[in-house]
């Protein structure tokens, strides 16, 4: 139901802008293919990854790593996976729903996510010669510990909602 709101919803957006400046919605959808079009590879290398370790890896192994009754050992593996990861945010989200889907639990994958969209091992270099190697630091450490807390959290919030 609410895909079909959001998709009137952009259909119905769509056409006032086309209405009222064709020129530039036009523009606008080229950007966005060519936007689509920069990002596509990385979207179709990180889903071919992700589908061929769901094929290798059986749910049950899985979810004795990364499951529910992992605890605090799979809470900090999915931290320290994500944190030397690098992908796209949108792509994390869908990563985090097939891990859900192959037993994962939800503590581990919500610290994947965090880590995966809040640090970045890769990136320390580039993010070093900007705010320096303590900056650095310090900003991926506090982030990491911020992770933990989260995946913490909501272990103990979402089953109660």
């Amino acid at each position: 139901m609410s895909s079909l709101i959001l998709y009137s919803a952009a259909i119905i957006l769509f056409l006032l802008s086309y209405r009222k400046d064709k020129a530039k919605t036009k523009k606008a959808l080229l950007r966005g293919w060519k936007s689509l079009e920069n990002m596509l590879p990385q979207f179709l290398g990180i889903i071919i990854v992700v589908g061929l370790t769901l094929a290798v890896l059986k749910p049950e192994t899985i979810s004795r790593i990364l499951g529910s009754n992992s605890g605090v050992f799979g809470v900090f593996l999915a931290a320290l996976l994500g944190s030397i990861a690098m992908m796209p945010t949108f792509v994390a989200f869908s990563t985090g729903n097939m891990l859900l889907n192959n037993g994962a639990g939800l503590a581990q994958v919500a610290a994947l996510i965090s880590t995966l969209t809040l640090i970045g091992i890769i990136t320390i270099p580039l993010e070093a010669k900007y705010i320096g190697k303590r900056g650095t630091f310090y900003r991926n450490f506090i982030a990491f510990i911020f992770s933990i807390i989260v995946a913490f959290f909501v272990e103990k919030v979402v089953p109660i909602i």
